[in-house]
């Protein structure tokens, strides 16, 4: 079974470009614009790790971390964002975010922090994405 990855980010450019660095290391990727969108096709169901921005109109990468936990929905989450901080970055963590990802990131460095995300909760990998 391959993981199922999913990235929210309101920058088309970015979604794309994520999805085919994602499904070329063999993952099956969704994507969406908004977290809203996410949580109106409950994109959540499916979902073995996702990938967000932290800054988009409306609901913001941490925000839909935190309204993940509090329904009981414990998807490993990477933060991604055009414009780091410290106190961001420890909130983060401290709120349980797999990862925390200044733009711009190496392929590398994601896809790690994705493998490690689901290594880390047990969610099933397909090997062929390692």
């Amino acid at each position: 079974m391959q993981a199922q990855v999913s990235v929210i980010d309101d920058d088309q450019g970015v979604r794309e470009a994520l999805r085919r660095l994602l499904e070329s290391a063999g993952f099956t990727v969704s994507i969406f614009s908004s977290a809203e969108e996410f949580l109106t096709l409950d994109g959540n169901r499916a979902t073995s790790c996702l990938i967000v921005d932290m800054r988009m109109p409306g609901m913001t990468g941490l925000a839909l971390h935190h309204h993940l936990q509090a329904e009981g929905c414990r998807i490993p989450a990477i933060l991604i964002t055009a414009c780091p901080a410290t106190g961001e970055q420890q909130e983060a963590v401290a709120g349980g975010m797999a990862a925390y990802l200044g733009k711009p990131f190496s392929d590398r460095v994601l896809l790690d922090a994705v493998r490690n995300a689901l290594d880390s909760t047990g969610r099933a990998i397909d090997q062929r994405a390692l």
